[in-house]
This record gives structure tokens, sequence and C-alpha cells, in this order.
């Protein structure tokens, strides 16, 4: 299947960059390329564009898309989590401006054999990386009843998340689950019926639950940002793209304490803490898809863009 991803706010990212063309730049979430591809093509003779993303068919999709400008492009298979190590090791210490357009991608979701999708039935996957070993079929069959309820209430943010874990262990008492359609008829069953016709599809909010836990994709986001803003030049950009109020508040959180680190108690007259602002927040409030964008694209929806402009 080709690697088919609508670039979400693509103009407000690359206005949000403000792309120097001799610059360097960081896609942390590879994806098809298309965001990359639109930087690549902004980019001069020494610009440079460094894509990372841990999908393979990613790196194979993008690779094919960026491939006018492989001159001025580098595409590494990993996670951005490891950004830092992987400029190290291209000999790069600052850079112009970082992208991460998180969560699941529309080719992830659209490959019914890559278990992410509630739509089909397909075996439980849901790994961003095929390298890792674990997958949610792992998650689902092998967590504890008490680990399903927190993962679900916490990252799925399901009101229903204690019924669902309750009926998840019951189902896997008679057989292991299989399948995304066993895991679907198993919420569908847990959660009262005038509940399923509002808010979408029911099972929405555990999937997200399960692939979040399964990739690690919070803990990836909140140990990162600091870093890669100190990776930053001066000027330099940090455009987030979130997908959810989870991965939002953790980006908010990072960018406030980047812009006003101090920790003094407030009826102190000066600062003592020491900590200094690394850069100032663009967006006061996120941006947001235009209705066109909406409309086109379904799900931009629910994308938010924050943007930290980096000054030493």
């Amino acid at each position: 299947m080709e690697f088919n991803h609508v670039s979400v706010l693509l103009n407000e990212v690359l206005e949000g960059l403000d792309i120097k063309p001799e610059g360097i730049y960081v896609d942390g979430t590879l994806g098809g390329g298309g965001h990359s591809l639109e930087i690549a093509k902004r980019l001069a003779e020494k610009g440079r564009l460094i894509g990372i993303d841990r999908d393979d068919a990613a790196i194979a999709a993008a690779g094919e898309r960026l491939s006018d400008y492989r001159d001025k492009t580098t595409i590494v298979r990993g996670n951005y989590s490891q950004m830092k190590d992987i400029l190290h090791q291209l000999d790069i210490r600052s850079v112009d401006g970082i992208l991460l357009d998180l969560g699941v991608s529309s080719y992830q979701l659209d490959t019914a054999e890559r278990g992410f999708s509630y739509m089909a039935d397909a075996p439980l996957d849901m790994r961003m990386d095929r390298r890792e070993s674990c997958t949610a079929g792992d998650i689902v069959n092998e967590a504890s009843e008490h680990e399903l309820f927190l993962m679900i209430r916490d990252y799925g943010e399901e009101r229903f998340a204690q019924n669902i874990a309750k009926h998840i262990v019951e189902y896997r008492k008679t057989k292991r689950i299989e399948t995304t359609g066993e895991l679907v008829s198993i919420v569908r069953a847990s959660i009262p019926m005038k509940f399923q016709k509002t808010g979408g599809h029911p099972a929405k909010r555990t999937f997200q639950a399960i692939r979040i836990e399964l990739n690690g994709e919070l803990s990836a986001l909140e140990d990162s940002l600091d870093e890669m803003i100190d990776l930053l030049d001066n000027g330099g950009r940090l455009a987030v793209i979130t997908f959810h109020s989870l991965e939002d508040r953790i980006v908010k959180a990072a960018f406030r304490r980047n812009e006003n680190p101090c920790t003094c108690p407030p009826e102190f007259p000066v600062c003592v803490c020491g900590k200094k602002s690394k850069g100032k927040v663009v967006t006061r409030k996120p941006i947001l898809p235009a209705v066109e964008e909406m409309e086109m694209n379904s799900r931009s929806k629910s994308a938010k863009l924050r943007i930290f402009e980096r000054r030493i």
C-alpha cells in the first residue's frame, strides 16, 4: 500500500518554522515525508534536512518522496527521543528548526495488518517500530486488570475504563485475544449502548491507550522536549503538532517551563534560583486547522500546533 499521509497544518508549520535557506532542520516524525518535502524545497545548496522515523515503511516512502533532494537530506531510522545522539553522530551540534508531528499516521491506520485501526479486523500489533518484539496483543493479554484500567483511564481518558479492563480479563480466561475485531467486541460489550451513540467509535479511546502504552509515546515526548530546545540555535524554532489533550498538555507545560523556569517563591523581590529562560512561546494559544482543512481531512480536526523559539 502506498504511504499516503496528508500533511496536517502544512502551511502553518512552514510559516512557524521560519525556514532559513542555509539552515539545518530536523523532522523527528518523518512519516511519508510530506512536511519534509516542503522544507527541503525551501533549502538552498548548503541547507540540510534530517528526517527521523522508527517505521520502516515510512523510511522507504519518505526516501522515495525526497529522492530529488537526497543531496541535502539524511534519513535515519530511529526514535525522535534519540535525536541528540543521532545529530551528534552526524557531527551536528545545533539546528535551526525541529518538527514533531505526533500520533499515528494515515498509512498506519489504513494498513489493516498493522493493527492500529478499530475499523478493520487484523492481528493486534500496533508497533510503530516492527523491530520491537512486544505487540498490543501482548499488553492486552498479559497486563493485569488494574494495569489495564489505569492505562485505559489515563491514556485513553475513557470513563468506562474499569468495566473494559474487567471484560478483557474475563474474555481472556477462555482464549487469547488475537485480533482488533475481538478487542472491539469486548469494548462494545463494556459500554452502555446509550453512550455508544455519541463521541465517535466506542473503541477509539481504548485503542489510543494501548497504542500509547506500547510505543511509549508520552514518555518519549516528556523526556525529549527540553533536550530539543537545547539543540536549537539562537532564533531556532521547535514546532509540535499534537492530536489529543495528553500530548498537548505535555507540550504546553514544557514550553512554559522553558520560557519561565524560575522556581523562586512569588514573594521574592529578585530571582535567586539562577534558572534562565531558554526562549519564548510563539503560540500563546495553539494554532488550529482552518475549516477548509478539517473538511478535506477529517483526521486534522483534533490537531494543535505549538511553537517555541530559542533565545540564547
